[in-house]
């Protein structure tokens, strides 16, 4: 299967170059033929710029490309940016772990995210200036930002493989403006048709006070079928038929569990006093219910009989919700040399899930522990929160002159606790009629596991950047950030279902920290105003961190997992970027060396959730993004990737355990990476145009887990997702209909296999937690969209 995929991404990539190939051959409009592109402008250096000025691979979503494309969530959007992976588990566990990949730095496995864990993310997203990672809706967007490489002396923090920066529009004083939109879609596998609204007002209160808002709700039906689900009694048990020491248990279909329904709102005022003073309050909100996995299961249950499409044998359900609030304050001065900049930010990311861990148990051998009582069921019931004040200050010279700068202040102080809470349901009612009644040696709440970490992350940083053009054509960038970071880690652990056996573990606060500078260096050549050479040696880092695991006691660990490290990236990137013609052009070839990364695991021992640091790991790769137009009504992008991403030395754990040996390919990271988009335009009339859109998105195998000797070992082969639209675009009114995932590729990007969760009948377990992550199926829309 893996070499059928390799073979079929051959194929196709050997296709597009043939496109492509046609495309460079054609006719491609010049500037005679009144074709222009439209003017990109980023701020990812901190001011304004063209996109093709910045001398580091950047790319950019117009918030009007993602409305007119129809896209329905990141992961959509970031497979229409080339070098960019996303593990897409479906909205369940979007907002717990930020799973977007850039050049292939990530050795956390492909299924992480039903819990929260404690290494921050390889790549930091943010809203606005605010750094921030949630499952947000692309709502009233003026574009997306994404940064490739490390970005680590501006953007701090977990930008080894570069950043994503989600820049929302801001209010107008200029006119008031409105927007209504609204659509209606059906994804293959479900029997039920979803809805989305939203509205968008601009309101200027005078020539200097301005208000926006946005609000939408969404209504999307599941398609996942869950086929084993225990019948329950009123105490949550799964029903006994034939008596309570009886194996006989009742089973129930549940189809389309995994809804997904969203309220989501932002708001904004700006004051304007002058030309040179500007400040703007805003507050955000969203808030997630999910109704279960979007998730296939691969194999038999206990009865022998083979799982269909779209369904998932779980014995319970598994909702989860997610809720995000963010209140920001900007305010910047304009000196005339320089503008200075306050961004003071609060945000408050929380979620819970329930989750089925009776596949684990029976795998583990646990359900034996615990007398195989009969209909076993484990339920996990796990909760998060991320939480933090942000204050950044900068300055940032005008723009002219030989000498440009920017320099600023960084302060964070963030609070973070993950929990999981596991119930047996059932099992002390069983024991107590097996040797009952009235044991007190069991739990009769049934709660086997109870588990929490608290953490605490200040970090303090001073940061600059200063270009000196040492010519009209040439200039010069160099850059340093120092950081200083404390943490604090609280845990609390105890095996409270048999009664008096294990002592409850109530640690105490265990602290840590470190200090350290990174730093930047950047040559660039100008071809011309719109063409230039880049070179770049950039490093990034994310914070370390202690590991809540008592070394003594009933739940003692070795010494050696109280401590992580820091972790850091030595890039070095070679580019060529520019316009000319109608054409835009970047690319790149980079090398990044990477130091002690960060696995999120558990300790040997107990199983403490836990980071692990390795010793070395590389990738090496060419990234190719082209843009151009045929006539006056054809535009294209292409865009192709490589990342050989691999161990450099063998991960060893810090007791010894040898994880995966040198030369192990990180996971979740393709080496192969395809985009392309093709648009047409045609007028009809003077007030109306067609529009017609098809885009892909291409990618070789993963691995699923880092480790070669893990139950979760194995490969996932490589996948194409294919979309269309066709938009007829008028004066004040779009009207589209639209096609996702045309091929209905299952796009796989994590498994949870049968070894690690599999059925297991000879324990009374009939049902398969195993479980195949796959992309949204095949849907069909119709959307409207009314401006005034």
């Amino acid at each position: 299967m893996a070499i059928k995929a390799c073979h079929k991404l051959s194929l196709a990539l050997a296709g597009s170059t043939a496109a492509i190939a046609l495309l460079a051959g054609a006719p491609v409009a010049h500037a005679d033929d009144d074709v222009t592109f439209e003017e990109i402008t980023v701020t990812a250096s901190r001011r304004a710029e063209r996109i093709q000025d910045i001398p580091y691979n950047i790319s950019a979503v117009t918030g009007s490309t993602i409305e007119r494309a129809n896209m329905l969530d990141s992961a959509e959007l970031l497979r229409s940016v080339s070098g960019v992976t996303v593990a897409d588990r479906g909205p369940r566990n979007a907002s717990a772990v930020n799973s977007i990949r850039i050049r292939g730095l990530n050795v956390d496995s492909s299924v992480l995210g039903d819990y929260a864990v404690s290494a921050a993310a390889s790549v930091s997203t943010y809203l606005g200036d605010t750094p921030l990672f949630a499952n947000l809706l692309l709502k009233d967007l003026a574009r997306v930002e994404v940064l490739r490489g490390p970005q680590g002396t501006l953007y701090g923090s977990g930008a080894l493989g570069g950043t994503v920066r989600y820049i929302p529009n801001k209010p107008d004083t200029a006119e008031f403006t409105g927007q209504v939109a609204g659509s209606m879609s059906k994804v293959k596998g479900s029997d039920s048709v979803g809805w989305t609204g939203d509205l968008t007002l601009n309101v200027p209160l005078s020539d200097k006070l301005a208000f926006r808002a946005t609000g939408a709700r969404q209504d999307f039906p599941g398609l996942t079928d869950y086929v084993n689900v225990y019948e329950l009694d009123a105490n949550g048990a799964p029903v006994a038929p034939n008596g309570i020491l009886s194996p006989d248990a009742s089973y129930k279909k549940v189809e389309d569990a995994d809804t997904y329904d969203v309220w989501f709102g932002r708001a904004a005022l700006m004051f304007k006093p002058s030309d040179t003073v500007e400040i703007t309050a805003s507050y955000m909100r969203q808030s997630d219910d999910i109704g279960g996995r979007r998730a296939e299961t691969v194999g038999k249950d206990g009865f022998g009989n083979t799982y269909g499409r779209y369904e998932v044998g779980s014995v319970q359900l598994e909702p989860a919700e997610a809720d995000v609030e963010m209140m920001a304050l900007e305010a910047s001065i304009d000196l005339g040399f320089a503008t200075l900049t306050s961004s003071t930010s609060h945000y408050d990311v929380d979620g819970w899930s329930s989750s089925e861990n009776t596949g684990f148990y029976a795998q583990a051998g646990w359900l034996g522990f615990y007398y195989n009582f009969a209909r076993p069921m484990a339920t996990a019931y796990r909760t998060y929160y991320d939480k933090a004040f942000v204050q950044e200050v900068r300055l940032v010279s005008e723009g002219s002159g030989p000498i440009q700068y920017v320099v600023g202040l960084y302060y964070q102080d963030q609070d973070r606790q993950s929990t999981q809470q596991s119930f047996l349901p059932g099992a002390f009612e069983y024991l107590d009629a097996l040797y009952g009644p009235g044991i007190t040696w069991a739990n009769p709440n049934n709660q086997d596991f109870e588990y929490s970490l608290t953490e605490n992350f200040k970090q303090k940083a001073v940061y600059g950047e200063l270009t000196w053009a040492l010519s009209e054509n040439f200039d010069v960038t160099g850059g340093v950030r120092w950081f200083d970071n404390d943490s604090t880690s609280t845990s609390y652990m105890d095996l409270p279902f048999y009664v008096g056996l294990f002592t409850p573990l109530d640690g105490a606060p265990i602290e840590g920290g470190e200090s350290k500078a990174i730093f930047k260096a950047n040559a660039t050549y100008h071809l011309s105003d719109d063409s230039l050479v880049y070179a770049t040696f950039s490093q990034g880092y994310r914070r370390g961190g202690v590991n809540a695991v008592p070394t003594s006691g009933n739940f003692a660990e070795d010494p050696a997992w109280v401590v992580y490290e820091p972790d850091t990236v030595d890039n070095y990137e070679l580019g060529f970027k520019g316009s000319a013609d109608g054409l835009r052009y970047t690319a790149s070839v980079f090398y990044v060396d990477w130091s002690n990364p960060q696995l999120n695991t558990s300790t040997p021992n107990w199983g403490f959730f836990a980071v692990a640091n390795g010793d070395k790991a590389s990738t090496k790769g060419v990234e190719l993004e082209l843009e151009g137009q045929i006539g006056t009504s054809l535009n294209y992008t292409v865009g192709y990737a490589f990342a050989d991403a691999k161990l450099k030395d063998d991960f060893i754990s810090p007791t010894g355990a040898n994880y995966a040996p040198d030369g192990t390919r990180l996971p979740s990271s393709p080496k192969h990476m395809f985009n392309v988009a093709l648009t047409h335009t045609h007028p009809v009339s003077e007030t109306m145009t067609l529009i017609s859109r098809v885009d892909g998105y291409m990618q070789s195998k993963v691995r699923n887990t880092i480790g070669t000797t893990s139950s979760l070992t194995r490969d996932i082969g490589g996948y194409g997702i294919w979309n269309g639209s066709v938009t007829l675009a008028m004066e004040n009114i779009d009207i589209s209909i639209w096609l996702k995932n045309a091929f209905n590729a299952r796009g796989v990007s994590g498994v949870f296999t049968n070894a690690y969760m599999g059925t297991a009948p000879s324990e009374g377990y009939y049902g398969n937690g195993s479980k195949e992550q796959i992309a949204l199926p095949r849907t069909f829309g119709l959307s409207a969209t009314y401006r005034f």
